[in-house]
């Protein structure tokens, strides 16, 4: 599978959570709960439009094929750990799965410092 296929399908799931956010949790959970979910959501979104964004950059030269392939995964990592420990955290209400967020939300900010990395070692960045 390619990374803009992996994209979307991570994207599709964005949308799939969010609608079952607000249709299916809506009466269930209480406001604060509601508030971790649509974080969850939120940044789910956010990361996986980087992810989308990664082949391209890869394709036209302005980040390295290695830093874009590792930039990738760590934001795939980083929704599957932050953004998965808050749908899990805000549904079932198990408090200590708040300490997983942490593990995605640096996964997260590698993937970004990783793309950065990239940008810089390519001779095609003006």
């Amino acid at each position: 599978m390619t990374q803009t296929t992996v994209s979307a399908f991570v994207l599709a799931l964005a949308v799939v959570f969010g609608a079952f956010g607000a249709h299916g949790l809506k009466d269930i959970l209480d406001p604060y709960s509601i508030s971790v979910y649509e974080t969850g959501v939120r940044y789910h979104f956010y990361h996986a439009l980087g992810m989308l964004a990664i082949p391209l950059l890869s394709k036209t030269g302005l980040v390295t094929e290695y830093a874009a392939t590792w930039a990738f995964r760590l934001l795939a990592l980083g929704i599957v750990f932050f953004s998965g420990s808050l749908y899990v955290l805000a549904i079932s209400g198990v408090a200590i799965l708040g300490a997983v967020a942490p593990i995605g939300g640096t996964a997260m900010i590698l993937g970004w410092m990783m793309l950065a990395w990239g940008s810089m070692r390519s001779p095609n960045v003006p």
